[in-house]
């Protein structure tokens, strides 16, 4: 499942998603995607808390991570660091961190997955973050390693922004890199 904190914008939503939450397995094969999507003051911090709490895998922008380190009172520590003790005071198994043109990193307990942007003549860049979560989540679930995952997300996102809408078709080259 992969939910975000504008969905919990609404009292109902926020209980329906969290009651979904309560009821998956806690199997290691499960994933648990809270994608954060802070959005304009559509969140508070006992939502984005309570959230992470909840998953297993925690997807944030450079942008997101430095309002969680003024939420939750660590300003000052450096984006690795933030991302080390997010990891580790919420025993989450991945944190994925996209930085835009500055590359994007998966942290798992005891390693990081760094991963450069390529260069691209952007089209349109509404979809690349979801298609990047996507692209990521099904890999990892189809059995790729971390590394692996990382790298076709990427690859994944950068082609979506090359194009204009959020949902392109996918050239050949690239669907053929995914498992099925």
């Amino acid at each position: 499942m992969c939910w975000g904190s504008l969905a919990q914008r609404n009292v109902v939503s926020r209980e329906t998603i969290n009651r979904f939450l309560e009821a998956m397995p806690a199997d290691k094969g499960v994933l648990k995607i809270f994608d954060i999507n802070l959005r304009q003051n559509f969140y508070t911090k006992e939502v984005i808390s309570d959230s992470i709490k909840h998953c297993n895998v925690l997807k944030i922008n450079d942008e997101e991570l430095v309002v969680l380190g003024r939420l939750f009172g660590y300003p000052g520590l450096d984006m690795s660091n933030k991302c080390w003790l997010l990891l580790g005071k919420y025993n989450i198994d991945m944190l994925v961190l996209t930085c835009g043109v500055n590359g994007s990193y998966v942290f798992t307990p005891g390693s990081v997955s760094f991963q450069n942007t390529p260069m691209v003549d952007v089209v349109d860049t509404v979809g690349a973050g979801d298609s990047f979560t996507g692209t990521f989540c099904a890999a990892i679930l189809s059995g790729m390693s971390v590394p692996d995952a990382h790298a076709l997300a990427v690859k994944v996102s950068a082609y979506v922004c090359t194009q204009s809408g959020a949902m392109p078709v996918l050239p050949d080259n690239i669907k053929s890199c995914i498992k099925r």
